[in-house]
């Protein structure tokens, strides 16, 4: 039995919609029914028919009935993301990848942000986007609280964490050690005798793991490790971090935990009279599209949403098509993004 997917209700507007659908099957050289089986994901369609179907879909602008298809197929190709409710770059930035990659593929979101992703709120939410005939979830999970709720996620439900540590399902997340590791090897190799470092608050996966790995860079150089000073993420806090540590003797590389707080180390240091980087190397995290702006430019560490974005519709899309759910773990390794706030010490340059 084949139902066509694009009458929406008998009449004139019906009768305009199987017009498009023939204008479809024309300019691709198919038939009606292929058209309609390219719509409704029928297996038995060539990928060369296929192509051809949907590149006349898209130069005719048409659009299918999505209620009507998900009546033939029991598809909603619609996806589901947690999002905890902040506008810090690196969590918005994965909302927004999660989103373009789920569109490039062709499916819908639906999106359930909150304050907080405890148990409970993890549960609401989960309850909220199925009662939404979501086909799976991806949770954008950066707080370390939220790792013991994933646990109790329904096993019926494909979900991917993204953002976040191991978990009792699949994720995805950068490597966020590796890119602190870099980014202190880096004003290492300059000639920096140690790294001072502002971290992030330790609620927060990525903080902890970037401390670690400014601290390895550090002690596999058998350099000393001052004491973190920790903020918030901020401009603010960077700022009030950078006035504590001026008074730090030798004091010439700080690696910041994001770019945001960099930026506000970085208007101290100004208002200190203290020159970037000639004075004082600083390195960031993040790469905000600001970065290269600031004065002076940023160095600081790239993370690829984008491609966390698509490895984690990857790992969800597996489960929607029936594998199980897994403990599977993708890391995306960053990029050290060198540009003009870090140099070889004065210390090193005045030397003979």
């Amino acid at each position: 039995m084949s139902v066509d997917p694009v009458v929406d209700s008998p009449g004139e507007d019906s009768g305009r919609r199987r017009a498009v659908m023939a204008d479809v099957a024309k300019l691709a050289g198919v038939s009606h029914m292929t058209v309609s089986r390219v719509i409704n994901d029928h297996p038995a369609v060539s990928s060369a028919t296929r192509e051809r179907v949907l590149a006349a879909m898209a130069q005719l602008a048409y659009r299918p009935n999505i209620a009507a298809r998900t009546l033939v197929t029991g598809r909603t190709r619609r996806l589901g993301v947690i999002s905890v409710d902040t506008t810090l770059y690196g969590p918005a930035s994965m909302l927004v990848a999660i989103e373009r990659a789920a569109r490039d593929a062709g499916y819908a979101v639906a999106i359930a942000s909150l304050p907080a992703l405890d148990r409970r709120a993890l549960g609401d939410a989960v309850d909220f986007l199925t009662s939404q005939a979501v086909e799976g979830i991806i949770a954008i999970t950066p707080h370390t609280t939220t790792m013991a709720a994933l646990r109790h996620v329904p096993t019926g439900v494909p979900f991917v964490a993204v953002e976040g540590g191991k978990a009792a399902v699949p994720t995805v997340a950068v490597d966020q050690y590796l890119g602190a590791f870099l980014a202190t090897r880096h004003l290492l190799a300059l000639g920096h005798a140690t790294v001072v470092h502002i971290g992030g608050p330790q609620d927060w996966y990525e903080a902890p793991e970037r401390e670690r790995g400014w601290r390895d860079a550090l002690v596999a150089e058998d350099r000393e490790v001052p004491e973190v000073v920790v903020g918030d993420w901020s401009a603010r806090s960077g700022h009030e971090a950078a006035k504590q540590l001026l008074g730090i003797p030798g004091l010439s590389a700080v690696f910041v935990a994001n770019d945001q707080m960099a930026l506000g180390v970085l208007r101290a240091l100004h208002e200190a009279q203290v020159s970037v980087p000639d004075d004082i190397s600083v390195v960031g995290f993040d790469d905000i599209p600001e970065a290269a702006y600031f004065t002076p430019p940023l160095t600081t560490v790239r993370q690829d949403f984008g491609e966390v974005g698509r490895q984690g519709l990857d790992l969800l899309l597996e489960q929607v098509e029936g594998a199980p759910r897994s403990r599977r773990r993708r890391v995306i390794p960053p990029d050290l993004v060198i540009r003009k706030s870090t140099t070889v010490p004065l210390t090193r340059l005045d030397s003979p």
